[in-house]
């Protein structure tokens, strides 16, 4: 399993040097785009609105807009010294809370935590100690560069880490448009309700979940490629002769269109030398 971070977290006076491993992946399937005429992947190219220009990377900077179409230009060492800076805090457990103090809108994405050498002894001791509590710690951390609030718990027998939102990145609710106020509920309609979530109600078992359209995604490619419905892309060595052709063809008819006019303009000018 791949390691994102390493380091150390703390708690009280013990130190435990820590793995970090991603605990999920997106199992999306990705779609490439192609063109329609011959087949070929298409590139996003990065194009400068004002001057219309292809940019290349190193004639890209970064800026914050502050104000419509007013930036605050943000060169690569002040970045780079931010990161440096952030990056040599320690990582430390600063609160314990139960888990459902915390809404699930605040988490984020989930790391695995794997003791790194020499950190057996502490890491154990901190697994004991909230699964015994049934606390689960709050920290801050920086993972590339930014920093992240996390929540630290015990998850089948391994640590886990849970980044979470800032307070300030969550939205209020507030803003969500259309909500209905507080309405009289029919008690037959509300009873009726109540059966069916009872009805309906089980013990979790992820397992018996699945991405049905991602299975189905998978079968229709599956098929089609059983059935030879296939498309290869054109040889990029092919495109160019068409293009260079093509342009060739275009600067021939533009000659023969100024040979068709010379004559004309000699003729008229004999005329008048006579």
């Amino acid at each position: 399993m791949h390691t994102v971070w390493k380091g150390s977290i703390s708690f009280g006076l013990v130190n435990i040097p820590v793995k970090l491993h991603t605990a999920t992946e997106n199992k999306d399937i990705k779609l490439r785009q192609l063109h329609k005429e011959c087949h070929t992947p298409i590139n996003t190219v990065k194009v400068c609105e004002g001057c219309k220009k292809e940019v290349k990377s190193e004639d890209i900077v970064k800026a914050y807009e502050y104000s419509k179409n007013k930036f605050v230009v943000l060169d690569d060492e002040e970045l780079e010294k931010l990161k440096k800076e952030n990056e040599d805090k320690a990582v430390e457990i600063i609160d314990f809370v139960k888990l459902e103090e915390i809404d699930p809108i605040y988490f984020d994405r989930s790391y695995y935590m794997a003791p790194d050498s020499g950190g057996g002894k502490a890491y154990s001791l901190l697994r004991k100690a909230l699964s015994e509590s049934g606390k689960i710690g709050v920290a801050r951390i920086i993972i590339r560069s930014k920093e992240q609030l996390a929540v630290v718990r015990v998850y089948k027998e391994t640590l886990v880490m849970e980044t979470i939102h800032f307070p300030d990145e969550v939205r209020s609710v507030v803003e969500v448009p259309n909500i209905p106020s507080e309405e009289a509920v029919v008690k037959k309609e509300l009873d009726t309700a109540l059966l069916l979530i009872d009805q309906l109600t089980t013990i979790f078992e992820p397992g018996k979940y699945n991405d049905e359209y991602r299975t189905e995604l998978m079968e229709l490619i599956n098929e089609k490629k059983a059935a030879n419905n296939i498309v290869t892309a054109r040889d990029k060595q092919n495109i160019t002769p068409n293009n260079v052709t093509d342009l060739m063809s275009a600067l021939q008819a533009s000659l023969d269109k100024t040979k068709l006019k010379k004559p004309s303009r000699k003729k008229t000018s004999k005329v008048k030398t006579s």
